[in-house]
């Protein structure tokens, strides 16, 4: 009996199929930084490190150094399931150690950070309490209690989509990656597929909102409105719904191959539309513009390197996911770099931006950036983002995963 059955159904004779299974090497990659993107890598991916100071930046840094240092534990790994409840070392896993350090307990929204009024932020440490919770139960409550919250309890809009904020029923793109990339990872690794459904239900309620050419407003609510197809809003949904997606390819198969086939489809429908509508943007500098379709001269239509490096990073992901629908013509066994797209290209244009024009300091600050705590300033913030630093270190990882996937050619 195969573990892919298992895990999502539970018989009895399943157990002796994971006392047997065996956890991918948690030295993936003997140097993480085995390739050179064009610019300095290790000092962007230090300051990532270093920089974040709320809860949605805690958990996007621990993405990205399970991304860069583990992949095989991501799941973007040939095999990120095989044994649900082998254990974890922290002392190998420099992702888990980083978000051991950052978790802080407490209740209702805020089970695992102080997510400041946010239903969303605190969970994007999910992923890393489930992994946590295979030896220690502290982590598995309170990732337990992080999904019951966002299930049950937190604020639901007119059209059932979980609310971004605790007090109001309101919706925010940058959701979607803090909770339903955690959703979708619990659900595998509790074997609840109806919870893995509706996290991709939950995919499709955020796209339902008014969009325009694909592109997601950034706010829809009566709190903090935002009308705008602000950049770094697209990546964050186009990157979550990305991880989802994995997810759903990689999650042991139960049921209904139509459900999944169903989920894979719709998930890389939503996903492409950001992408076309972001590639077809008004450039300025080579980069996305802070709002993707602001050429008015206002100041907020500014070249930034936040959406441009998450979605580029969404797309070395998707080549390598979805080949028959982001690189067309791409067969197994040919030759790295010989088949290329529009979605390629343009994803290679932006990495080679970042690597060019001093975008990259000496210290290793990526910069322009959108500000990370204003997302309306004009002026744009070279002091070194938080997140940005982090989607540089994800768009490392992707690229540097797509060719050793032998599908991306190193320069």
């Amino acid at each position: 009996m195969s573990v892919l059955y298992c895990i999502y159904q539970i018989p009895p004779d399943c157990n002796s199929v994971f006392r047997s299974s065996t956890i991918p090497k948690e030295e993936d990659h003997a140097d993480a930084f085995s390739l050179d993107p064009g610019f300095d890598i290790r000092s962007v991916a230090s300051l990532a490190r270093s920089l974040p100071a709320h809860s949605w930046e805690y958990g996007t840094a621990s993405e990205a150094l399970l991304e860069l240092y583990n992949p095989s534990f991501s799941v973007f790994g040939d095999d990120p399931f095989p044994n649900i409840h082998q254990e974890v070392s922290t002392n190998n896993v420099p992702s888990l150690a980083y978000a051991q350090s950052k978790i802080a307990f407490g209740s209702g929204a805020n089970e695992l950070s102080d997510g400041d009024g946010a239903t969303g932020d605190p969970a994007s440490l999910g992923v890393s309490a489930v992994l946590l919770g295979r030896t220690d139960e502290t982590y598995q409550d309170a990732a337990k209690r992080t999904m019951d919250y966002l299930i049950n309890t937190a604020p639901r809009f007119s059209n059932g989509a979980i609310s971004q904020r605790a007090d109001v029923a309101e919706l925010w793109a940058d959701f979607m990656y803090m909770a339903p990339p955690f959703l979708a990872y619990y659900a595998v690794s509790t074997s609840n597929s109806s919870l893995l459904l509706e996290t991709v239900r939950q995919c499709g309620l955020y796209r339902e909102l008014p969009k325009i050419y694909g592109l997601w407003r950034h706010i829809v609510g009566p709190q903090l409105p935002d009308p705008g197809l602000w950049s770094t809003g697209n990546a964050w949904s186009a990157a979550g719904m990305t991880r989802v997606l994995a997810t759903v390819m990689k999650a042991p198969r139960a049921n209904s191959n139509s459900l999944r086939s169903k989920s894979i489809s719709s998930l890389t429908t939503y996903i492409k539309e950001i992408l076309d509508g972001a590639i077809d943007s008004p450039l300025d500098n080579n980069l996305l513009r802070n709002y993707l379709n602001d050429t008015s001269g206002d100041g907020h239509g500014f070249g930034e390197i936040s959406g441009s490096t998450m979605l580029a990073n969404v797309v070395y992901r998707m080549v390598v996911l979805r080949p028959d629908v982001f690189l067309p013509g791409y067969s197994a066994g040919q030759q790295a770099g010989s088949t290329t797209s529009k979605y390629l290209t343009w994803a290679e244009s932006i990495r080679r931006t970042i690597g060019s024009n001093n975008h990259v300091s000496n210290n290793g600050t990526v910069a322009p950036a959108v500000d990370p705590l204003d997302w309306g300033s004009t002026t744009p913030y070279t002091a070194g983002s938080p997140e940005g630093q982090n989607f540089v270190v994800l768009m490392y990882a992707s690229w540097r995963d797509c060719v050793l996937a032998g599908i991306c050619a190193a320069d």
